[in-house]
């Protein structure tokens, strides 16, 4: 089988390589699943550059999420030979991928591989912040990074609980786009002032924040919460430390926490996690709802997919298809 493999951590660009391997040998409690979809995540770039919460072990193959079809059932039968499901997984930039059948989700008939490959990390953790943040009808958010796959999500499940939603981006184009789909207030934080124009929208500024940026934006997007406000940081894309104003945290009473998806799921019990599913999939499937590709690339032409991967002001996900 086909498998992109990289031996050192790095650019992805400059280490990932396509390698013919042997097909995994499933286990008893495991599904051999032929993987038909990958989306690529800012997750699966640091991953390759060994920058994220979890260390390759090398050589390693790249990717966290996908969807396929099954081709070897598990043991038990919980999945039979030709099942459609999504799974999350370290290394699904590959032809095929052995995952525990428990931990498998079947896909509905009605979803196409290019939503199920990414419906789970970027909704799921939309959906799990803003059940965590405590926002209330009325309260406001600030995402930093809007135009992000995660940001459109988090906007449009924000707003059907009736909260009120301010966005960063950095190009003007992207302004009207977050405002169709119920941002109620976006910054172009290229050309404008992101606390002054907080300070004019809301009365003392916002209740919560959702970082993925860090840096100098997120200590300004800190400095844009209300008394007692409190930031959720889930990314870095900045690739730099978020410089913290003590001062802020002191005399505005302000708490700053991490967020991963995996250690949440990990903390809620399997009703709360059959509803979040129920409640993801469900916005998934609705027409209006908007989920963004822009552009599908064949395993092979990885180089391709990163340059589009990588491109300013890019709409939509990257997917690697088979």
């Amino acid at each position: 089988m086909k498998e992109l493999i990289f031996e050192e951590t790095g650019m992805p660009e400059e280490v990932l390589k396509i390698r013919e391997t042997e097909r995994p040998i499933p286990k008893g409690h495991e599904i051999l699943v032929k993987v038909t979809a990958r989306n690529i995540n800012p997750s699966d770039i640091m991953f390759i550059r060994g920058m994220y919460g979890i260390n390759p072990v090398l050589p390693s193959s790249a990717g966290f999420e996908a969807c396929g079809v099954v081709e070897k059932a598990d043991e038990a039968g919980k999945f039979e030979k030709g099942t459609r499901v999504m799974f999350t997984t370290i290394g699904t930039w590959r032809e095929y991928v052995s995952v525990p059948a428990a931990g498998a989700i079947p896909v509905p008939d009605q979803m196409p591989d290019e939503i199920a490959c990414q419906a789970f990390v970027n909704p799921m953790t939309a959906y799990g912040m803003i059940e965590k943040s405590g926002l209330k009808e009325g309260d406001w958010l600030l995402i930093t990074a809007g135009a992000s796959a995660f940001g459109k999500f988090a906007i449009q499940l924000a707003k059907e609980k009736g909260i009120k939603v301010a966005a960063t981006v950095r190009r003007e184009e992207q302004k009207d786009y977050l405002k169709k789909i119920g941002a109620d207030l976006v910054i172009n934080t290229e050309k404008e002032k992101l606390q002054k124009v907080i300070s004019e929208h809301t009365e003392e500024g916002v209740h919560v924040v959702f970082d993925a940026v860090g840096g100098a934006l997120g200590a300004r997007a800190l400095a844009s919460l209300r008394n007692k406000g409190k930031m959720m940081v889930f990314g870095a894309l900045a690739l730099d430390n978020m410089p913290i104003n003590s001062g802020l945290l002191i005399f505005k009473d302000l708490t700053i926490e991490g967020f991963w998806l995996s250690s949440w799921m990990e903390e809620i019990d399997s009703k709360a996690r059959a509803a979040a599913f129920l409640k993801v999939f469900g916005f998934l499937m609705k027409e209006d709802s908007q989920i963004d590709i822009a552009g599908k690339f064949p395993l092979h032409s990885f180089k391709e997919a990163l340059t589009a991967y990588n491109l300013p002001g890019r709409n939509g996900k990257i997917l690697l298809i088979s």
